[in-house]
C-alpha cells in the first residue's frame, strides 16, 4: 500500500449541487429557491431576531424590574475555606494558588461561616461583620484591599 492508493470510502464524499444551469439539471431557473419573496432574491441576509414581520420575541416578553449597571460582583469566600490554607498572610496570590479565586482581577468578600484557629492576616476588598470579628479574636487582621 501506497500514497497513490489512497482514496476515500465509497459514498463518502459528494460533488456539489450546480444551481441554475438549465431545465435538465433538475435545478434551473429559480434554482431552488422558489418563486417570488424575501429569500428568492440573490443579495437577502436575515437579520437576527427578525420573524417575518411578525413582532418578535425580545419585543413580545414584558420587562420589569430594574438592574444596576453599576453593581459590584464579589467572590464569596468563608473562613472554613481559609482555615486550609497554610499561610500567615493571606493575599489574593495565595487565595489564586490555593484554587478560590480564579482571576487576579476579581473582588472578594470574606464570610464567617467556620472557624479560623490560627492569627492570620487576611486581605480581601470586603469582609462581613462576623468574619471580621471571629478573624480578629483569633489574634489576625483583616486589611481591606482599596479596588
Amino acid at each position: 500500500m501506497n500514497l497513490s492508493n489512497l482514496h476515500p470510502a465509497k459514498g463518502s464524499r459528494k460533488s456539489r449541487r450546480r444551481v441554475g444551469r438549465g431545465p435538465g439539471s433538475g435545478m434551473g431557473k429559480t434554482s431552488g429557491r422558489g418563486t417570488k419573496g424575501q429569500k428568492s432574491i440573490s443579495g437577502y441576509s436575515r437579520k437576527i431576531g427578525f420573524e417575518g414581520g411578525q413582532m418578535p420575541l425580545h419585543r413580545r416578553v414584558p420587562k420589569r424590574g430594574f438592574t444596576n449597571i453599576f453593581r459590584k460582583e464579589y467572590k464569596i469566600i468563608n473562613l472554613d475555606k481559609l482555615e486550609k490554607v497554610n499561610k500567615n498572610k493571606i493575599t489574593m496570590k495565595e487565595l489564586m494558588e490555593a484554587g478560590l479565586v480564579k482571576k487576579k482581577s476579581e473582588s472578594v468578600k470574606i464570610l464567617g461561616r467556620g472557624k479560623i484557629s490560627s492569627p492570620k492576616t487576611i486581605c480581601a476588598h470586603k469582609f462581613s461583620v462576623s468574619a471580621k470579628k471571629k478573624i480578629e479574636e483569633a489574634g489576625g487582621k483583616a486589611v481591606l484591599i482599596e479596588s
